[in-house]
């Protein structure tokens, strides 16, 4: 077996591990205690990082070398961002494989964290190793760190070959390491002519190199070309506003050598995003944000991913680390407040949310999310209020005000206000014309309001055209099919709406009821106590049970509606 093989082994096994497989985990068993060996299994498939670590550490009391557990232990630690607790774990783990890659993220990423890059160097070139791409970036930074910019240099060089999703972050780095050392000219013609996609960072460095060359006009054009000329986060409305101002920016992407070790781990997270389990893409966030601790991108990945996993209480405690003075704080709290309620702490969120539209009352997205947390909660009266401090401050209303029109349109409807409702929805599509989930959401409440049923339909029909694949649309179109008593023309898009959406109690309902208008009552019944299995809101539970008890018919008959069989009493 190759060297390069056993790091590729090594990895698959930590994402094995993190992802709760039976098949990692199954040589730990026999060796370590059951007990603690099950609690650490179970710890892992809820993620709970935590208790991985303390029950992973008691099973290696009576298997102490077993790799896979050190694995597990450092991982766990890297994802709580306590680095300086893997040490002792590290070490044993690279005496019994040399060059493990979850030892030597934790080894590797101390070194740079502490500015030892000789030792760097050293562990590097003596085979501890993350991964091709993070190897060699770091080897050249490392360099940078020592002041060794000619050997730097040709690093970076020999990193433009990387491959697919990486064949830029040579170039990007040797930017911005030649920024780091002044050389603004060099760095700006790489950035420019060397294909450096125009990622958020990437975008950054060039205004700010564009600043230290006392060329604000382009960097306030490149600001706005990337970003839009509209009102932006609070750090890019800083910048622009130094630059209208005619300061001159300081060179911030990268502060040091270690700077760029952490912009590397956070690349290289970002181009992991999605390609792989979020508690292995973790690891690279916290490494990134292990290096620099202050950089608030870094934080609010490391807790985007945290919350992805379930990790609240983690979460919580990553936005909490940005401080009131960080540009990023508002975004960080809109964050907290995800996560509070995400744990079922609505009260606090919503505290959180009302705190921020008081210190932030200019910024839309503050208000937005307090009424999208208070819709969520039911309380459509306060939501609607929410609302319509953004819509009101952006008259005439734009384009990118459809949305919101939208949800106000929907929590008047659930407030019972029809009037304001339809105005509000018509209003969203006057701004974005055949919005397929507007147009469902209005003809569907015509279908429930038994008015207007053609323009109803019409409006079904377009959603149904644009978005064939959504169940809720397909349902509607059927639905309405079975408002105009047309019951066996809607069997087939109600059972496919089911096909799309199999385990909704309301649409399983429905097709229970379509099967009884066409007189396939067997098939109706199965379909209502599927629907009940669904739980359904209470008063729709009890509907069909009712409808179980005696029939369709007989239900509409007590409702004071038409039977769908003439001259049927249920």
């Amino acid at each position: 077996m190759t060297q390069r093989k056993g790091r590729m082994i090594s990895a698959i096994t930590a994402i094995g591990l993190l992802l709760g497989s039976g098949a990692a985990l199954s040589p730990v068993s026999a060796l370590a205690d059951a007990g603690s060996y099950l609690a650490a299994r179970q710890a892992t498939m809820d993620r709970s990082f935590q208790d991985l670590t303390a029950y992973a550490a008691r099973a290696l009391a009576s298997d102490p070398k077993n790799p896979v557990l050190l694995e597990s232990v450092i991982s766990a630690h890297i994802s709580m961002g306590e680095f300086d607790a893997t040490k002792g774990y590290a070490a044993l783990l690279n005496q019994i494989e040399p060059g493990n890659q979850i030892a030597s993220m934790a080894d590797l990423t101390l070194l740079a964290r502490d500015g030892d890059y000789d030792g760097l160097i050293d562990a590097l070139e003596s085979g501890q190793s993350i991964s091709t791409v993070v190897d060699g970036l770091m080897l050249a930074w490392a360099h940078v760190g020592q002041g060794d910019m000619s050997g730097a240099l040709e690093l970076f060089d020999e990193g433009t070959g990387m491959g697919e999703g990486f064949e830029h972050f040579g170039a990007y780095n040797k930017a911005l390491a030649l920024g780091l050392v002044g050389d603004f000219e060099s760095a700006l013609a790489i950035l420019t002519e060397n294909g450096v996609r125009d990622a958020r960072t990437s975008v950054l460095a060039k205004v700010e190199i564009l600043s230290q060359l006392e060329r604000n006009g382009e960097a306030l054009a490149v600001l706005n070309d990337a970003f839009g000329d509209g009102v932006l986060d609070p750090e890019l409305e800083e910048m622009r506003a130094a630059l209208s101002a005619g300061d001159t920016l300081p060179f911030t992407v990268v502060r040091s050598a270690s700077d760029g070790i952490a912009d590397v781990f956070f690349a290289v997270a970002a181009a992991l995003d999605g390609g792989l389990d979020d508690a292995y893409t973790l690891l690279y966030a916290r490494i990134a944000e292990a290096l620099r601790p202050d950089e608030a991108a870094y934080v609010l990945n490391v807790a985007s991913l945290l919350e992805r996993l379930g990790n609240y209480d983690l979460a919580t405690m990553a936005y909490d680390s940005i401080s009131q003075d960080d540009p990023a704080f508002p975004i960080a709290s809109l964050g907290r407040a995800g996560t509070l309620r995400a744990a079922g702490k609505d009260e606090a969120s919503l505290e959180v949310l009302r705190q921020l539209t008081k210190a932030y009352p200019e910024m839309d997205n503050v208000h937005i999310a307090l009424g999208d947390a208070l819709r969520s909660a039911e309380r459509y009266e306060e939501a609607v209020e929410a609302y319509s401090v953004v819509i009101e401050r952006h008259q005439p209303p734009t384009r990118a005000l459809w949305p919101l029109y939208f949800t106000r349109g929907t929590a008047f409807e659930r407030l019972g206000e029809w009037e304001k409702s339809e105005t509000d929805l018509r209003q969203a599509l006057a701004l974005e014309p055949d919005q397929p989930r507007v147009l469902n959401y209005l003809g569907y409440s015509f279908l429930e309001l038994k008015t207007n049923f053609d323009e109803a339909m019409e409006m079904i029909r377009k959603a149904a055209e644009a978005r064939p694949q959504d169940g809720y649309i397909t349902d509607s179109l059927a639905w309405g099919l079975y408002r105009l008593r047309r019951y066996e023309e809607a069997v087939e898009p109600m059972e496919r709406a089911v096909e799309l959406m199999p385990v909704d109690p309301i649409i399983n309902d429905h097709l229970g009821d379509v099967y009884w208008a066409v007189g396939r009552d067997r098939e109706a019944r199965f379909q209502w106590q599927r629907a009940l299995s669904f739980e359904p809101e209470e008063e729709e539970a009890d509907r069909i049970r009712r409808k179980l008890d005696v029939g369709l018919d007989r239900v509409l008959i007590e409702e004071g509606e038409e039977p769908t069989r003439m001259g049927s009493d249920g």
